[in-house]
């Protein structure tokens, strides 16, 4: 990837913004286990930072995927995992489908203003019976006249209980496909994509979940009972959504790999800092061969990682089939994440177990990344197949 002055700029820029507008107040918001979702996006809004590479007409800077990548890397410099997290929904995961296939209506009421940080979004897939497999969802969405009346729950929404609207995954037609019986066609041509207004009646999002990690970032279970919305939300054409939604995974594992390294760097520099000072048995535990070795051989496993990552981005901005590496990325970036916070906690020893410490805000903050977005088994499921290694069914 060419990382140019734009690029920088737009990197610094957004660096700038977290460490000044975000990470003086996370240790707050963690607390509060809510950020500020409306006040933050607006901000960001306003300095171009929630449509880089959305089209020019619904207010967004029309640029490539690749200085969204960009924005995604310089956002790891927050000092917790759950505002990348929650930023990334509203730019990467909840929007790129409308903006590819949305009409002119929705991309003036809903894409607009998400561009703007006037709205919050929300992207709801999962359900309490169906997360990485995106195919087993229940929730129903029937067409009664001009209207679609929906009905089932959706699971771990982030921004859920703030969000203004939600890109909703729902079967559509032909009832729920499941089990052996039912085709890879059946499971996947009967649903849609539905921008759903989340203060419409029939809707309960009061349940905020209780997290282990991402704490400032508010997950919501959303109920429907009964939803009604307008039939002209559904995003492109009905029985596309699957298809939509797997497009739409590719910019949100992309966005989730960038995202994470520089918070990994910060936990090696942190415990290269807090190594070099502690001292044990006669020095300090960083003089311990051992330890540099091992926190050089994980610093060159994140090169590894921004490679690939770049890579991946050539790719997609390319207009080539860029799935297998966006999978590879997502794979590696979420085991990697784990590894490296696993084995940097244990050289701070009791200190990396006290909840305040950065290694232990990353511990758990980045296990989410080899689960949500897609877990590392379907990750691999997706390499296995397009590398004609193996599986039955086509995912992804």
């Amino acid at each position: 990837m060419n990382f140019t002055h734009e690029h920088q700029s737009l990197y610094d820029t957004t660096k700038k913004f977290v460490e000044t507008e975000i990470n003086p107040h996370v240790v707050e918001w963690e607390k509060a286990g809510l950020w500020p979702a409306h006040a933050v996006l607006k901000k960001m809004g306003d300095l171009g930072l929630l449509g880089i590479s959305k089209p020019e007409a619904v207010g967004g800077l029309g640029l490539d995927y690749s200085y969204q990548l960009a924005f995604a890397e310089a956002l790891g410099f927050c000092t917790c995992g759950g505002i990348p997290m929650a930023i990334g929904v509203q730019t990467d995961m909840a929007t790129p489908a409308l903006a590819r296939f949305g009409s002119d209506y929705l991309k003036e009421n809903f894409l607009k203003p998400a561009v703007a940080g006037d709205m919050v979004a929300a992207i709801a897939v999962s359900e309490p019976g169906a997360g990485s497999d995106v195919a087993g969802i229940k929730t129903t969405a029937r067409r009664v006249g001009d209207e679609y009346v929906i009905s089932g729950s959706k699971m771990w929404i982030t921004n859920g209980t703030q969000a203004d609207w939600a890109c909703l995954l729902a079967i559509t037609s032909g009832g729920i496909a499941s089990g052996a019986g039912a085709g890879d066609a059946s499971r996947h041509s009967n649903k849609s994509l539905i921008v759903v207004p989340l203060d419409s009646k029939g809707i309960d999002r009061k349940q905020k979940l209780d997290k282990l990690g991402q704490r400032s970032s508010d997950t919501a279970m959303i109920f429907l009972d009964e939803v009604r919305v307008p039939a002209r939300n559904l995003i492109g054409e009905e029985g596309k959504g699957f298809i939509y939604q797997m497009q739409q995974f590719q910019e949100e594992r992309l966005f989730l790999s960038a995202s994470i390294i520089a918070a990994m760097e910060r936990v090696l520099d942190d415990t290269a800092t807090y190594t070099r000072q502690r001292q044990a048995f006669g020095q300090s535990v960083l003089d311990n061969q051992y330890v540099h070795f091992r926190l050089s051989e994980l610093k060159t496993e994140v090169e590894a990682l921004r490679a690939l990552t770049y890579r991946a981005t050539d790719e997609l901005v390319a207009g080539r089939d860029a799935a297998l590496l966006c999978s590879m990325a997502k794979l590696k970036s979420g085991r990697l994440a784990r590894e490296l916070t696993d084995a940097c906690l244990q050289f701070w020893g009791g200190q990396g177990y006290m909840w305040e410490s950065s290694v232990a805000q990353f511990y758990r903050d980045l296990r989410l990344h080899s689960i949500g977005g897609g877990a590392d088994e379907v990750m691999l499921g997706i390499i296995s197949k397009r590398l004609g290694y193996g599986g039955k069914r086509k995912i992804g």
